[in-house]
């Protein structure tokens, strides 16, 4: 009688090969932080220390005013990896599969649009028309120090390396923050889009725990004028 060999357990399930890459605005998120930092001093020292409807409208004030905030400012994030990205905006969060996207667009707002002809904003990599403007003025420099560079070595005047500075200088052109981050994505959408795991449907979740605070705010302050 033989005894059977015991079976190999199963291996666990595997986890995913890479992890998200978050993108936020970190100008977004300190300036909204200040904003709600000072809304909450004011609104509760009305709750505290207001007499008569004071307080009530306190109340609903800060129902209203610190969920729209956060969600301007602290709740707005972009998510990627190599299977889909997830954009996390004021009021909905989307999931798109490298396979649903169709084009990123970077004009005054970073944009991206779906195999579906649909559009989503993304509002944590707002675009720096300054940064932009920053960036070129680089760009010139680089390339006029590179110039500099070839004078000095092919026969012009004698400054080339050290009137162009060629240990300080930047490999390929200079582009601003924002607009590095969305040639990041158009390469990962280039690399991922026809990959297996990157199949799938785009799904998209309204964020109800901010829109139903906002919306019973709302509604009290406007109780509260129309009464007061």
């Amino acid at each position: 009688m033989t005894t059977p060999e015991p079976q190999p357990s199963s291996p666990p399930p595997s986890e995913p090969v890479t992890k998200d890459r978050a993108y936020r605005s970190p100008a977004g998120i300190a300036g909204g932080v200040l904003v709600l930092a000072l809304a909450l001093w004011l609104g509760i020292d009305a709750l505290v220390a207001g007499d008569g409807r004071t307080p009530w409208a306190a109340a609903a004030a800060l129902l209203f005013l610190v969920p729209l905030v956060a969600a301007y400012t602290v709740r707005p994030a972009v998510y990627a990896n190599d299977d889909r990205m997830r954009v996390r905006n004021p009021f909905r969060v989307i999931v798109l599969p490298w396979a649903q996207v169709e084009s990123f667009r970077s004009g005054y707002s970073n944009e991206v649009f779906t195999e579906g002809g649909d559009k989503y904003q993304l509002w944590s990599i707002p675009v720096s028309l300054r940064g932009r403007k920053k960036a070129a003025r680089r760009e010139d420099r680089r390339v006029a120090g590179q110039g500099g560079q070839r004078r000095g070595l092919f026969g012009g005047g004698g400054g080339g390396f050290g009137a162009g500075g060629a240990g300080g200088l930047e490999d390929g052109p200079v582009r601003a923050e924002t607009d590095k981050v969305m040639d990041e994505l158009r390469d990962l959408l280039e690399a991922r889009k026809a990959a297996e795991a990157s199949q799938g449907e785009v799904t998209v979740r309204w964020a109800y725990e901010i829109l139903v605070p906002v919306l019973v705010g709302a509604v009290g302050l406007a109780v509260l004028l129309a009464t007061g």
